[in-house]
């Protein structure tokens, strides 16, 4: 065991200050399942509801702000539009990223900053999101996302 130095106070910051490179925690192994969900992050950007489909399980299930999508479906049929269209010409700066993977399964944790504007004016949130994602024999396919983010001060 070696000995340990107390931490300083920016090491217990909820989000790095002023972050260049992104803190990336990701097993090789759960690469492909990583390279899904940024397809998907960037398809709904661009408001590609065809491969944010494609991407989806029918019955994933996504839960933000207090409410519940049960299945791919009802997120196509409701708040992927305007997702999609809030995200349009928004910047997203990764923080963090963790994978950890568990039989056909990975879950992928990851601290965004969204730059966008509202009503003309900058805005910038911090965004939390985590995935899980299923292998299938279509490929790796989102089972379940919950997504929170807050005004960053």
């Amino acid at each position: 065991m070696s000995a340990q130095t107390a931490p300083d106070a920016a090491s217990h910051a909820h989000h790095p200050a002023a972050a260049h490179q992104p803190q990336i925690d990701v097993p090789a192994q759960a690469g492909a399942a990583v390279a899904v969900a940024e397809r998907f992050s960037d398809a709904l950007a661009s408001g590609d509801l065809k491969t944010v489909e494609e991407l989806l399980a029918r019955d994933v299930l996504i839960l933000e702000s207090g409410g519940a999508e049960r299945s791919r479906d009802e997120y196509l049929g409701h708040h992927a539009i305007s997702d999609a269209k809030f995200l349009e010409g928004t910047h997203r700066q990764l923080l963090r990223r963790r994978a950890r993977t568990a039989g056909d399964l990975v879950w992928i944790g990851s601290e965004s900053e969204l730059h966008a504007k509202k009503d003309g004016k900058p805005l910038v949130l911090l965004s939390a999101e985590t995935m899980v994602l299923r292998q299938t024999p279509e490929g790796w396919r989102i089972a379940h996302i919950h997504w929170s983010s807050r005004t960053k001060r």
